[in-house]
């Protein structure tokens, strides 16, 4: 007998592993399985074993994971070596003169330096900016950090020296000094080839502090699929919304930072161009954070530059505004007597107080079971049930601070939970010169079904799409994202003086280090599509703006420049306009990913009722349905409850909700 082979995509999770394994024929499975935070590798492996037996042999890999960002964030990497350009030594301690809050003077202006001073190593050589050798590269000087490192038990060495984007030269040679004796080197030309000394050097220690870990763990994982399942592709997510070779996921582990929501905008903008949606918003309402993406024409908004932890981090990712709303966020009362909502969190351990498994606080999930908007019937995964009673007793300090009843006390938690959320909403649209009228709800992760509706109906948005395995979704994102890598370098040139010939050469430059991994792993060059872009910026500016770039005239490229910046800002200057960086990507196009279709016909009983509370419309009686049984040609009428193993939808009052061939929810707001 032989068994069906099947495309899996992996998302590792801090409390789950998802899975969405797809067949030949677009057929799609979905599953969760627990992760196993001191062996990654052994929850992905009981994922691929449960999966295996329910859709068939794994036949190749898309693997996304948050272990990069879970162990910046935790502060548990290796000692890192920094060698730098004599008398920028203290650029990590000195950074930037930035206030995290105007009116908190109390607090620190600054993060601990990311490495610390005894660490820091200096040599004399010198380039300038433009890429000329002002002084030559002393190696003499590197026999004494090597030892000097070996002694403090450093393990990777992050190298970068002033305007090495400029000319590499002498960190390439630094590298071949150093090679031998660590077995992790990270070179800041090649991490990020761009001016502004500060962030260039966090980049490249975060790159550096996560290579051991990184390595360990693709090596193991690499290893043991073998042994499990033969020699199969592997990719890896990186933060743009791109896979990865396994050997590029060794050299720059950092661009798998923000692999967890790139994985989740990946799917929702996939599923934007499936149903051509012009405009869409994806909203990923988890346990602990909500995220938020923009989606213009089936592409989602990047961002050149994040936070990580509490430092900066210069390389390509998809511009997520992420915030601390999610189902298990905390309701606490602040020092002015003002309800808030998270950025505090349950977490999985304790978890929510309705969970039973300890949890004693007010959160989001507590006051949507108190509202009747989810089901304390239902198993829940096929192990969590929720308790009414835990609940209540969760929110009755909140009953007694502001006087209301358990009802209302429910709502208030829940309307503060959604009033953060929209602020989200509008910072990545209404900030950007977007009309959230304009735009579909993509709506998924385990409490984004449930808050989409209310949040739809505040913000005018008419339309809302809860997809396939919304509760997997990222998985899925993984399983259809890309092979993609980009490139950049700092190119400083005013458009007045703009050499088309230079231009061309440096992109050229850009594009081979685009295409070689991928012509590398075998694939052909005519299935590659290359885009050229310039960030530009009025002189004098502190901040740029990308613009696609064909080889064009300058004057285009000046339109192109001012149409975006009064579309951001509301104004076009006519000043002079400067080029600051040069981008390539290259990106396979491969074969579509055709999900299957819904087989479900007829109209679906409903399967029981629970009573609800909405603001305006008192407690309503609910029909509940299965969300397997919902057919294309029929629609159900709001209030109700579309629930599945691992997500509940809910559909509010006045609006209505069918699925479609995909087996997408699609709800119609209404007014």
């Amino acid at each position: 007998m032989t068994v069906e082979a099947v495309r899996v995509g992996v998302d590792v999770g801090g409390t789950f592993t998802d899975l969405v394994a797809c067949d030949a024929a677009g057929r799609t499975s979905a599953l969760k399985v627990p992760t196993t935070p001191a062996n990654p590798a052994g929850g992905l492996l009981n994922g691929l074993t449960a999966i295996g037996r329910a859709a068939g042999r794994c036949a190749s890999l898309a693997h996304g994971t948050t272990l990069v960002t879970n162990a910046i964030v935790e502060h548990k990497v290796g000692a890192v070596g920094l060698v730098t350009t004599r008398g920028f030594r203290d650029v990590l301690e000195i950074g930037r003169m930035n206030r995290p809050h105007l009116y908190r003077i109390d607090l620190p202006a600054k993060p601990e330096p990311l490495v610390p001073r005894r660490l820091r190593a200096e040599v004399g050589e010198r380039v300038g900016p433009d890429g000329s050798v002002l002084a030559p590269l002393d190696l003499g000087e590197v026999p004494a950090i090597i030892e000097r490192f070996r002694r403090q038990g450093v393990e990777s060495v992050a190298i970068c020296l002033l305007h090495a984007y400029a000319n590499p030269a002498h960190e390439q040679a630094l590298r071949r000094a150093i090679a031998a004796h660590f077995p992790y080197v990270s070179v800041s030309s090649e991490i990020n080839a761009e001016f502004r000394e500060y962030e260039r050097t966090c980049t490249t220690v975060l790159n550096a502090a996560v290579m051991p870990l990184a390595a360990r763990y693709v090596d193991d994982l690499v290893a043991r699929l073998a042994a499990k399942t033969g020699a199969i592709p592997i990719h890896l997510l990186h933060s743009a919304g791109g896979m990865m070779s396994v050997d590029a996921a060794r050299a720059r582990p950092l661009t798998m930072a923000m692999s967890g929501p790139a994985a989740g905008v990946a799917a929702a903008a996939h599923l934007a161009r499936a149903l051509e949606l012009p405009r869409a918003l994806a909203f990923d309402m988890g346990g602990t954070t909500t995220d938020v993406c923009l989606i213009a024409d089936g592409v989602p908004e990047t961002a050149r530059q994040r936070k990580l932890g509490d430092y900066p981090v210069r390389l390509p990712a998809v511009a997520v505004e992420s915030i601390g709303a999610g189902g298990g966020s905390i309701a606490w009362v602040d020092a002015t007597g003002a309800l808030k909502v998270g950025p505090r969190s349950a977490g999985a351990v304790p978890g929510p107080a309705c969970y039973g498994l300890g949890g004693t606080e007010p959160t989001v999930s507590d006051a949507n079971l108190i509202l009747g908007y989810l089901n304390p019937e239902r198993i829940y995964g096929g192990s969590i049930r929720l308790e009414r009673a835990r609940a209540e007793r969760a929110l009755e300090p909140i009953q007694r601070r502001f006087g209301l009843s358990l009802l209302d006390a429910a709502h208030a938690v829940v309307e503060v939970a959604n009033a953060n959320m929209q602020r989200a909403l509008r910072l990545v649209s209404v900030q950007r010169g977007y009309d959230l009228r304009e735009f579909t709800l993509i709506a998924y992760g385990g409490a984004g079904p449930v808050h989409a509706g209310a949040l739809a109906r505040e913000a005018g948005i008419a339309r809302i799409v809860v997809p396939a395995h919304s509760g997997a979704f990222s998985a899925l994102g993984c399983l259809v994202s890309p092979l993609r890598y980009d490139a950049v370098q700092t190119h400083r040139m005013r458009l007045e003086a703009w050499d088309g010939k230079v231009v061309a050469d440096r992109l050229r430059g850009l594009e081979s280090q685009c295409l070689t991994p991928l012509l590398d792993e075998g694939h052909p060059a005519e299935r590659v599509i290359v885009k050229r872009s310039a960030d530009l910026r009025y002189a004098g500016q502190n901040y740029e703006l990308e613009v696609d770039y064909d080889g064009g005239t300058p004057d285009a490229l000046r339109s192109a420049f001012e149409r975006r910046h009064q579309q951001l800002y509301g104004y076009a200057t006519g000043e002079s306009v400067e080029c600051v960086n040069l981008r390539v990507t290259a990106q396979l196009v491969g074969d579509a990913l055709a999900l299957g279709a819904n087989g479900a016909v007829g109209p679906a009983p409903a399967v029981g009722e629970l009573r609800a509370y909405f603001r305006g419309s008192g407690t309503l009686a609910m029909p509940r349905y299965e969300r397997g049984a919902l057919s294309p040609d029929h629609a159900v009428a709001g209030p109700a409850l579309v629930e599945d193993e691992w997500s509940t939808t809910l559909v509010y009052p006045r609006q209505r909700c069918r699925a479609d061939r995909l087996g997408n929810l699609l709800i119609e707001v209404g007014s």
